[in-house]
């Protein structure tokens, strides 16, 4: 382990260096800044920051959707961690199975494959705690700096709840410290891009689906994981120019038998850092998916990799353009304008998306 921390100290300052010239922050969209408001607090003490959403009421047997929410961060540092939880009124841990997802958004820096408000991190009842090693790898924030966050809840008990919360713990180091050696960014590339929900209504036996891009800027790939629903087989990441396979993954098997979360792979040790991609070649994501019911199952598909990424030196990030239709079209499904809040719906056909 002190061998291993030794050598990346040595290899570091070459990397810490290679950070991307950021693109200037466009003025919120009027339909964002009149969004409701979320939280973030910060306690220094335990340097962790809890973003909440607002309160809502989810009843027995209900799917619960409300709009997205504006936060705003009110420190600088670097996140290296994260979990979500869901609470009631009175503060109490709510089983994390009422957490269908949550997503966090940035609407005003880009996403790396598409011209979109880029995603800062997800969570979903099978994700736990995401973290990385502090001395290694943090996403920076900036204090001022403002992002949109979403939730789908599912109460499938039959007792009805008010004033629930979602809330992310998100650890960071505070601006300063020698540390993290690496600054990264969150990047995804999803088989329903390029905008609007990303699940697919799921035919029976073998089917597979992907979606092609390339990248705004070069650099590399410090972790890759992925997100898949139940009868996916396996996701992988490709070089579509070369026809290369970069990177495969497969549900991990739970103590009953039953698929689990995709483990995500790291690209560092003594000898490198990072899978190296660039604006000039086409990636694909792929997954595969084996239904042994007899019917289609809507919205039983989905298939999205992401993680880190690091720019290359002096990379130019391009700026978000709010005039953009991908921008618009996603902006307005992430805030769920013009959708239902509370709706009923079988737990059998509820999936993330």
């Amino acid at each position: 382990m002190f061998i291993a921390l030794a050598a990346l100290r040595l290899v570091a300052p070459a990397f810490v260096a290679w950070s991307a010239v950021p693109s200037p922050h466009l003025k919120l969209p009027r339909a964002v800044s009149e969004a409701p408001q979320a939280t973030i607090t910060a306690d220094p003490k335990r340097d962790e920051l809890v973003l909440e959403l607002p309160a809502a009421d989810l009843p027995a047997g209900t799917v619960v959707e409300p709009p997205a929410a504006l936060a705003e961060f009110p420190v600088n540092g670097s996140l290296y961690a994260f979990h979500a939880e869901v609470v009631d009124e009175h503060g109490r841990r709510l089983p994390n199975e009422f957490l269908h997802h949550m997503n966090v958004m940035s609407p005003t820096q880009r996403e790396l494959f598409l011209p979109i408000g880029r995603r800062v991190l997800a969570s979903g009842r099978e994700t736990g705690e995401v973290r990385f090693p502090w001395i290694l790898f943090g996403a920076q924030v900036q204090a001022g700096d403002q992002v949109l966050a979403n939730a789908m809840l599912h109460n499938p008990s039959g007792v009805s709840y008010h004033g629930v919360r979602v809330r992310v713990v998100l650890s960071y180091v505070p601006e300063g410290r020698p540390w993290p050696f690496f600054s990264v960014l969150p990047w995804q590339l999803d088989v329903g891009f390029p905008v609007g929900d990303k699940t697919f209504d799921l035919p029976p036996g073998h089917s597979e689906r992907s979606y092609d891009g390339s990248p705004a800027v070069a650099g590399k790939l410090v972790v890759i994981g992925a997100h898949m629903h139940d009868y996916g087989r396996a996701i992988e990441l490709w070089d579509a120019t070369t026809e290369k396979l970069l990177w495969h993954g497969e549900p991990a098997r739970t103590a009953a038998g039953e698929s689990g979360a995709v483990p995500p792979t790291k690209f560092w040790g003594l000898t490198g850092i990072g899978l190296r991609i660039t604006p000039e070649h086409r990636y694909r994501v792929r997954v595969i998916y084996d239904n042994p019911t007899q019917q289609t199952i809507s919205a039983g598909g989905m298939g999205v990799v992401g993680g880190l990424f690091i720019p290359d030196r002096n990379a130019v990030w391009p700026a978000t353009n709010p005039d953009d239709s991908l921008y618009q079209h996603d902006l307005r499904h992430f805030m769920r304008v013009g959708k239902p809040v509370t709706t009923a719906m079988p737990m059998s056909h509820m999936h993330m998306h």
